[in-house]
C-alpha cells in the first residue's frame, strides 16, 4: 500500500466524519446560543436549562438526517470494499 493511497483513505474518513457529524454538531451549537442568549437576557443562570432543548434538537437531527447518514457511511464502506483489491499490494 502506497503512501498516497493512505493519505487518500484518511482524507476519505475525515470527510465521512465531519459530514455525518456536522448536522448534529450544528444543531448542538444553535440550539446551545439561542438558550445561551435567552439565559443573558433573563439573568436565568441555571446550568442544566441546556440539557433537555438539546437532547430533543440531536434526536430530531438524528431522526431527520439519520437516513442520509446512514447511506454516507455505507458509500464510504461500499466503496473501500469495492477498491480493497487494489489497497493490498
Amino acid at each position: 500500500m502506497s503512501s498516497d493511497t493512505i493519505i487518500y483513505l484518511g482524507r476519505e474518513a475525515i470527510v465521512t466524519v465531519l459530514l455525518v457529524a456536522s448536522p448534529i454538531l450544528g444543531s448542538s451549537l444553535l440550539i446551545g446560543i439561542i438558550i445561551s442568549f435567552f439565559q443573558a437576557t433573563t439573568h436565568l443562570q441555571e446550568q442544566t436549562l441546556t440539557f433537555v432543548p438539546k437532547i430533543i434538537g440531536v434526536l430530531a437531527v438524528i431522526v431527520l438526517f439519520g437516513s442520509w447518514m446512514i447511506n454516507v457511511m455505507l458509500s464510504y464502506m461500499s466503496n473501500i470494499f469495492v477498491n480493497l483489491h487494489s489497497f493490498i499490494k
